[in-house]
């Protein structure tokens, strides 16, 4: 497994935030760009978490729709992953309202998952009707890539 965020907070020696604040958005998806095509382009197989924002450029979506690729869409509302964006305070894009921002991000970019997707997999808080515990999200995960190889 590979994070990207963690990938390329250890090859930059900082973390996304400073690297936002030092070079702005557009260099941080320039080097996730790169980062996602060095790992699509190994020849190891690889689970790859990227960041929210992979799919903002065309050239990585492109990339997320080849045959050879496999995309599962974790789909989250925009008020649960805002939720969740608070106890991660590091998240430079999330300054501000995060529900009003994650808001019209999702209007943005679900869509754009939507296109490279494979499988999605929806994910709601554990506690609420229809949430599930992280090993069954990882269940259904594995469900999802099952029913893809079985489909093929």
């Amino acid at each position: 497994f590979l994070d990207a965020d963690v990938e390329l907070e250890r090859r930059s020696g900082r973390s996304v935030g400073e690297w936002f604040e030092a070079e702005g958005e557009g260099a941080f998806r320039a080097a996730e760009a790169d980062l996602l095509a060095e790992v699509l382009g190994g020849a190891e197989p690889v689970v790859f978490g990227s960041g929210g924002g992979v799919v903002v450029t065309p050239a990585n979506r492109e990339r997320l729709r080849s045959d050879d690729v496999v995309v599962v869409y974790l789909h989250g509302e925009p008020g649960f992953l805002a939720s969740r964006a608070k106890a991660k305070p590091h998240r430079p894009l999330l300054s501000g309202d995060p529900a009003e921002v994650l808001g019209a991000m999702y209007a943005d970019r679900d869509p754009w998952y939507r296109e490279v997707a494979d499988a999605v997999v929806e994910v709601r808080p554990a506690h609420e009707a229809g949430g599930k515990p992280k090993w069954r999200l990882a269940e259904q995960v594995v469900e999802a890539l099952d029913a893809l190889e079985v489909a093929s």
